[in-house]
């Protein structure tokens, strides 16, 4: 008898408890627009995208982070993700290596981003050479450094500009789709 009321006790206590004791949850917030935007803009990208290796297809995602910092003008975000990415760059890449450690210690996020495109550079035989499945798209700002222009890679066709951020976050078109 005495084990029947402990169970019983136990299932009201488990269902007083899975019902919040009969209250209703308060604490759920609705974001706005911006606040979603945001969010989105903070994800990282999970793509479609397969390399010919792994270790090709990780810098491609430390790569996807570290334009994502770049649109979120987070330069701490930005060192963290050229860190990661000189940890798996190796001296195969040497230019690559370069501007990497050029990001991780660049002390503002306009030299960040100027490394950034040096690394774009320097990674697209690697991207270019090394997809065999999906679709990558390399996209092309006019207006970065000054009207010189800059390009850089993404898995979506949906333009977010590493070298403006929110200033000009669409600037920019896809100059190649590379299949």
């Amino acid at each position: 008898m005495r084990s029947f009321i402990f169970v019983m006790m136990l299932l009201v206590s488990l269902f007083s408890s899975a019902c919040n004791g009969g209250k209703k949850n308060t604490d759920v917030a609705i974001n706005t627009p911006a606040e979603v935007e945001a969010e989105k803009a903070a994800t990282p990208d999970s793509f479609d995208a397969a390399f010919a290796d792994g270790l090709t297809e990780a810098i491609f995602q430390d790569y996807l982070h570290l334009r994502t910092a770049f649109v979120n003008s987070d330069t701490e975000e930005a060192t963290t993700a050229a860190r990661e990415l000189t940890e798996r760059l190796t001296d195969e890449q040497p230019k690559a290596l370069a501007a990497a450690q050029s990001i991780v210690d660049a002390g503002d996020l306009e030299q960040q981003r100027d490394a950034f495109s040096d690394l774009t550079v320097a990674l697209e035989p690697l991207f270019k050479n090394g997809l065999t499945e999906g679709v990558i798209y390399k996209q092309h700002c006019p207006m970065a450094f000054n009207n010189e222009g800059a390009d850089w890679f993404s898995d979506s066709e949906q333009i977010r500009n590493p070298y403006f951020g929110e200033k000009m976050l669409s600037c920019g078109k896809v100059v190649e789709t590379i299949q």
